[in-house]
């Protein structure tokens, strides 16, 4: 057996998003997967349909259609003029009739490609997406009693089976874990922006499975690529980490004791073990003739005419990484501030609502005022939702206010400490910035009467000597204990910054 001298990853990936509408994607039961659903009981969301009772028909999910096309159009896919549903044959335990509604040659979102900052210091890279299709989600087979407990035996439970479910298939053009990771982060941003899922992983709201293998460089001058293993139902980012690296270490490995060959039949289906860090074999993967697809008898092909797909591409807005990139150049954010303003949808539409309200009051531009709004809701704003544990737009403050809020410290009017002190308050009370400012007695005074009587009380205490000798040798950083002493003669009022330019000139004179 020749030597490796090199491995090149392939990596495709299948991503699999449950779409938040209201009832599954053939039937009027609702689904569990919209904002509303709750925490019901096992098998509770189920009807004819979805037991596949003699008798009951499916029925198209118009909003399914409309969410997977608005996600098609934000990656760049071709969405055909037409789609229809197929058959896909084998044995589900976990879904009634024994065969699921999914999509095979003629699927919702067509071939595309996305260009995304998923490299190496945000490199921007592109990605081929191979199509997006509708499918129903399956039900979960349980292995234990609900609640926990022990069981010799595995049940069901089908709130699930029947819910729309988005496949995202892409072709094998990533590299590393890192670029898989960072691909599936952004996508994950992109559907929560667009509404059409929560996205929240531990309830299995978004699954990867990523397909991989190795191109090897042998010793002897040949190539052989690897057989692919799809890992399948990863619901964390970190297990999607640890997947992927798992098998780039191990599939060269494998290839020097059994010499197997990417080919027909080759693929295998693995799992991840959380706790022992490895994947396992479930079973050889079946190739797509396998499943015996055709045409579903029962439901209609949609017609998708160009005017719905312009209609639904004016819903798309501007897109997480494009804003993320547009608070960074335009507004000086950092990377790290920028995503922090766009991880939840209703904090990002909470910040832009406000910082518009900021830019009419202070007659600038986004540009002008965006660092100024991003200060305060990256400030005061998520202190106080870390305390509450909610997101800033729940915390009751509207965008009117924040702008206010931001106007009134920007002017001096307020002190810091004093913003934050306003932004608590108005997230319990709808009155107007001002009048809270004034109720609180938050008003900063600027008048320099008043504050050159306070800084030459301070001065002139002995207890402040070594502080002033200190500037006056060049220690500047002394002058911050004479302002905070300032700052509590005047009870928090005083503008610091003109106390700390009062200061400084009187001590130099």
């Amino acid at each position: 057996m020749p030597l490796i001298e090199s491995a090149q990853a392939k990596i495709g990936m299948e991503i699999h998003v449950e779409l938040a509408t209201r009832t599954k994607m053939f039937s009027r039961c609702p689904s569990p997967a919209h904002a509303g659903a709750g925490d019901p009981e096992p098998n509770t969301l189920i009807d004819p349909v979805v037991l596949a009772l003699p008798g009951a028909l499916p029925v198209l999910n118009q909003a399914a259609i409309e969410m997977s096309i608005r996600v098609g159009l934000a990656l760049g896919c071709r969405i055909p003029e037409w789609t229809r549903w197929d058959r896909k044959n084998y044995f589900y335990p976990d879904l009634p009739k024994a065969y699921q509604l999914s999509q095979y040659d003629h699927p919702v979102c067509a071939e595309g490609s996305i260009t995304w900052p998923i490299g190496e210091n945000g490199a921007e890279k592109t990605i081929r997406i191979t199509r997006a299709h509708l499918e129903e989600d399956a039900g979960k087979l349980l292995h234990e009693k609900p609640g926990g407990g022990k069981i010799d035996y595995s049940i069901v439970d089908l709130n699930r089976a029947g819910t729309p479910l988005l496949e995202i298939v892409t072709e094998p053009d990533f590299e590393t874990a890192d670029e898989c990771v960072r691909f599936s982060q952004l996508l994950r941003d992109v559907c929560r922006h667009l509404g059409v899922t929560l996205g929240v992983m531990q309830q299995g709201h978004m699954r990867f499975e990523p397909n991989i293998n190795c191109v090897l460089t042998l010793d002897d001058g040949d190539e052989a690529a690897t057989p692919i293993t799809e890992v399948k139902n990863l619901n964390s980012f970190k297990a999607l980490r640890g997947a992927i690296e798992y098998e780039l270490r191990e599939q060269p490995k494998r290839f020097l004791e059994d010499g197997r060959e990417f080919g027909m039949g080759t693929k295998s289906t693995r799992g991840w073990d959380d706790a022992r860090l490895v994947t396992t074999l479930q079973r050889e993967k079946e190739d797509a003739h396998d499943y015996r697809y055709f045409p579903d008898p029962d439901l209609p092909v949609v017609n998708v005419s160009r005017l719905w797909v312009a209609e639904l591409r004016a819903q798309l807005g501007t897109l997480p990484h494009e804003l993320v990139r547009g608070y960074r150049e335009k507004m000086g954010l950092t990377e790290k501030e920028a995503q922090a303003l766009v991880d939840e949808p209703g904090e990002t539409g909470l910040f832009e609502d406000a910082l518009v309200a900021y830019c009419s009051l202070a007659g600038t531009d986004r540009a002008g005022g965006g660092k100024v709004v991003a200060n305060l809701v990256l400030q005061a704003g998520h202190r106080l939702a870390n305390e509450r544990g909610v997101g800033v737009d729940a915390l009751g403050i509207s965008a009117k206010q924040i702008a206010g809020i931001a106007h009134l410290k920007e002017r001096g009017a307020v002190s810091s400490s004093g913003a934050e002190q306003l932004f608590g308050a108005l997230c319990e009370s709808d009155e107007s910035v001002q009048a809270a400012a004034d109720r609180l007695g938050l008003a900063q005074v600027r008048d320099e009467s008043a504050l050159a009587a306070w800084c030459d009380q301070v001065l002139d205490d002995p207890a402040h000597a070594k502080a002033v000798e200190d500037m006056r040798s060049g220690k500047m950083q002394a002058v911050g204990r004479l302002i905070g002493s300032v700052m509590q003669l005047s009870g928090g009022k005083a503008d610091a910054k003109a106390v700390r330019e009062m200061l400084i000139e009187r001590i130099r004179n």
